[in-house]
């Protein structure tokens, strides 16, 4: 590779930190500054400006998307300093993947906020970009702690941008918020310190060929390391009980916040994946004794399992429809989550699938919320009578599209999801209880969206003004955007359930992905594109059990 091609895996991080950079120069007008002059001039300067950069970093997304298409892993040795002693960033299928899913979800909430929501509070634009250089960078890298790196940049960014708008509500979930995350912050720190001690590296290609040959005592201690890590990536991806602190969060956060804050907890969905599915992975002990493999296994299912029936009783017990679709984002995480806990190739493609709706989906609820409650007077979102919406037939269609797929209902994507997953569960000793929460957890989705969307749509006071105004289009389009991106996904199911059975066999090839990060098994320069032959090096560990090609 040469020229720009050759540095497409460190694109998407060095992107939105120049953008932000640049936006934070220019200064965004917001914060009410942007009401006529120099400050409303500034204001759409800095809206073109991320809208740009977040569409180059959607093109980039997709060029890498196609590259990992073609079976290969991209590796980057920053400074060309070698793995596992240098920093490295992997795009794989996954890594892909996750990164066009971010730009697809960032850009329809990005011009959603330039209906208006950017003018709220200083730096709405530079901040958006620093997150999302913070989300871009955890899928790209290539070690934990540089996970961990990126897990604080999107947080201190999030930090801010969860306070937008400012109000007491949001400033008091937002210290919870803050006050939390500080802590998994500090138990992220001790459990890399512990991995780092028993393993002598970070890196994950690394470590997936050192974690099996830790055996005994020392064996007992990484389990325990692996354990505390799965408390702080299962705080992050909202894994029950951690997931108590969410609902109130979103709700809270200002829509288009809320509506990023979707692709937030696939985070923590995506370190479980690749730390404790992959690192900590179906391995066949180097020696004597109890390794750590598959530590995470015996807890995550039932634990996903229980999280999504507690958050549907929570949606169903929710007096607003922000906070009943942030209790449906938890519900939605326990469904992948629960994917992830079968440990196979099969299910684990279930999981990124459905991963891919629930996030549009929930996306565009939050945006959707936010058009309803604009036109129902003081009413808001609660889930009351009020006066009637201006726009029922459009935004009563959206609702119903968004209701029907994050239930599960044919033939939208979540129904593909969900029949992938039953599937993929069919002959494991969960299956029965996994089908009886994910069908009973689906209906009762359809049950609160239907009793949410009747009490909006059909329950109106007589004695109140109807709305006459509507949405504006910018922040409607980004809305049907959202939506009608989950319905194209129904339509284009056959390749894309493709991509994530090619992914979750990839992420079962440990050897490959060693092969391609490894100086001694094979990556000689700063940076390769290694096809995924499937071949074995022979230094390389063993494949997964149940890997298939």
């Amino acid at each position: 590779m040469t020229g720009l091609a050759q540095h497409l895996p460190v694109l998407p991080v060095l992107l939105p930190a120049a953008t932000a950079m640049l936006l934070l120069l220019l200064g965004d007008g917001g914060g009410g500054s942007g009401v006529g002059g120099h400050g409303h001039r500034r204001l759409l300067w800095a809206r073109r400006l991320a809208l740009l950069s977040t569409a180059l970093g959607l093109g980039l997304a997709v060029l890498l998307l196609r590259q990992a298409d073609t079976g290969a892993l991209a590796v980057y040795r920053l400074g060309d300093w070698p793995a596992p002693f240098g920093i490295v960033l992997v795009v794989d299928r996954l890594s892909a993947l996750m990164l066009v899913l971010t730009s697809v979800v960032a850009l329809p909430v990005l011009v959603y906020a330039s209906g208006g929501w950017d003018q709220h509070g200083r730096y709405f634009h530079a901040l958006f970009q620093f997150q999302l250089m913070g989300l871009n960078g955890a899928f790209v890298t290539g070690d934990l702690f540089n996970l961990f790196v990126f897990f604080e940049v999107l947080l201190i960014a999030s930090y801010v941008l969860m306070l937008h708008g400012g109000g007491a509500e949001r400033l008091r979930t937002g210290l919870h918020y803050v006050v939390l995350n500080l802590c998994a912050s500090a138990l992220f720190l001790i459990g890399v310190a512990m991995v780092y001690a028993l393993t002598g590296t970070l890196n994950f290609a690394d470590l997936a060929l050192r974690v099996p040959q830790v055996l005994g005592p020392d064996a007992a201690i990484l389990k325990a390391a692996a354990l505390l890590l799965l408390v702080v990536f299962g705080f992050k991806a909202a894994l029950a009980p951690l997931s108590l602190w969410l609902p109130a969060t979103y709700a809270a956060a200002s829509p288009p916040v809320a509506a990023l804050f979707a692709i937030m907890t696939k985070v923590g969905v995506y370190a479980i994946l690749r730390v404790h599915g992959v690192v900590f992975g179906d391995f066949t002990p180097a020696g004597p004794g109890d390794s750590a493999a598959l530590v995470a296994q015996p807890v995550l299912l039932p634990l996903a399992l229980a999280g999504s029936v507690v958050a549907v009783l929570g949606a169903l017990a929710s007096h607003t429809l922000p906070r009943l679709v942030a209790w449906l984002t938890v519900a939605s995480v326990g469904t992948i989550l629960a994917a992830l806990g079968l440990h196979g190739v099969a299910a684990w493609s279930a999981g990124l699938f459905y991963l891919l709706n629930s996030t549009l989906v929930v996306a565009g609820l939050f945006l959707l919320a936010e058009l309803v409650a604009a036109q129902r007077g003081e009413a808001g979102g609660r889930l009351e009578p009020a006066s009637a919406v201006a726009q029922p037939v459009l935004l009563g269609g959206l609702l119903l599209l968004a209701a029907a797929s994050a239930a599960g209902l044919p033939p939208l994507p979540g129904f593909i999801g969900k029949v992938m997953l039953l599937q993929a569960a069919w002959g494991q000793g969960a299956a029965v209880a996994l089908w009886v929460v994910v069908l009973g957890v689906g209906f009762l989705t359809l049950l609160g969206l239907a009793r949410a969307g009747s009490v909006l749509f059909w329950h109106v006071r007589p004695d109140l003004p109807a709305t006459t105004a509507g949405g504006s289009p910018r922040m409607v389009g980004a809305t049907v955007a959202l939506v009608a991106a989950s319905v194209l996904l129904s339509l284009a199911a056959a390749p894309v359930t493709r991509y994530t059975d090619a992914t979750a066999r990839q992420l079962t090839d440990r050897a490959a992905y060693a092969r391609a990060v490894l100086p001694e098994l094979g990556g000689e320069r700063a940076v390769t594109v290694r096809p995924y032959t499937g071949e074995r090096p022979s230094a390389a560990i063993p494949p997964a059990a149940g890997a298939s090609r």
